[in-house]
């Protein structure tokens, strides 16, 4: 039997598509996204429609994001298409815990703050809740004890480490993907002969 059989053409048609089914899939998880995010940004509404659509960004403002991370959260397409990532890598209790932290931060009223505060914490912290982030026990351990008297600032340390997680991990990998790839390249323009 011959060893390099596996690296025939038929198994490069595999891989290629694959890759096109991955991407498909890719792209319609950012649609779902975009369609049902509530982050804020500054969508067009139709007057008939409530749905929200969203614009795709140029070539230019996608290229921003491999700037800064903060760049790629400050827009909302950049944020969903992050987010279609993150689940793509079935991490996104990543991104989903710094949202819920950044809205927790905004909440002025003490007894939303205390429910908003159990929320995030059986949520994301304790352990086996249903999006568990990876942070370390004693983050845990001063996290269960902030929460008593919740105070905006009691999830600040574990937003911090999960922040910096994903910005070292997920974000260089994010704008090495295909689809980060496919929103930074400019269109081909191309010109056919015309019929004289």
């Amino acid at each position: 039997m011959d060893k390099g059989a596996g690296t025939g053409p038929k198994n490069e048609e595999k891989r290629e598509k694959m890759k096109r089914t991955l991407l498909k899939d890719w792209k319609s998880r950012l649609s779902y996204f975009l369609q049902n995010s509530s982050s804020p940004g500054k969508p067009k509404t139709g007057k008939k429609s409530k749905q929200q659509t969203f614009i795709k960004p140029s070539p230019e403002e996608a290229q921003l994001w491999s700037e800064a991370f903060d760049e790629l959260l400050a827009s909302k397409y950049g944020l969903a298409a992050f987010r279609a990532f993150l689940k793509s890598e079935f991490c996104e209790e990543n991104i989903e815990f710094w949202l819920a932290c950044e809205d927790f931060k905004k909440t002025k009223s003490p007894q939303k703050l205390s429910s908003k505060a159990k929320k995030i914490y059986t949520d994301f912290i304790e352990k086996e809740a249903p999006k568990e982030i990876n942070i370390d026990f004693q983050t845990k351990t001063l996290i269960a004890q902030n929460i008593q008297e919740a105070t905006s600032g009691c999830f600040t340390t574990a937003q911090k480490r999960v922040y910096s997680l994903m910005e070292n991990n997920s974000y260089p990998r994010f704008l090495e993907s295909e689809f980060y790839q496919d929103l930074c390249k400019k269109p081909q323009i191309t010109t056919e002969p015309h019929a004289t």
